[in-house]
């Protein structure tokens, strides 16, 4: 295997900003929805424009957070794969070398924490 090339088309500045969500605890998605988890959206992330607070809404909880800097950036990649054939132009024996590339979709400066306990956002109804 050779070597493993990584390139950036969008260059540094113009390069998706995007952040890490850290959470204490796990968040279980209901088991109707094991197998489909792709694209499921698990909760509502807020900001207001004048606090550095975050709140992160799943279902009925209500978790408080903020910002971090990293102290070392992350690159988020995506792996590519080309294909490039051998000068052997039998058929039946068609081999071909596959080149790896390692493309940068985004990088990754800030995290968001959420290290508190979630606010319940319903309380107990009366009995009648």
């Amino acid at each position: 295997m050779g070597p493993i090339r990584v390139k950036c088309r969008c260059g540094e500045k113009n390069c998706k900003e995007w952040a890490i969500i850290e959470l204490q605890g796990v968040i279980e998605a209901q088991p109707h929805l094991q197998n489909n988890l792709q694209n499921l959206e698990i909760g509502r992330l807020c900001r207001p424009p004048s606090q550095e607070i975050y709140t992160f809404t799943i279902g009925y909880h209500e978790l408080t957070g903020s910002k971090i800097t990293l102290k070392k950036p992350f690159l988020v990649l995506k792996k590519v794969k080309h294909s490039e054939p051998d000068g052997d132009q039998n058929i039946s024996s068609s081999k071909s070398s596959v080149n790896v590339e390692l493309d940068v979709v985004g990088i990754i400066r800030q995290k968001i924490m959420f290290k508190t306990r979630p606010k319940a956002l319903i309380t107990s109804s009366k009995k009648l």
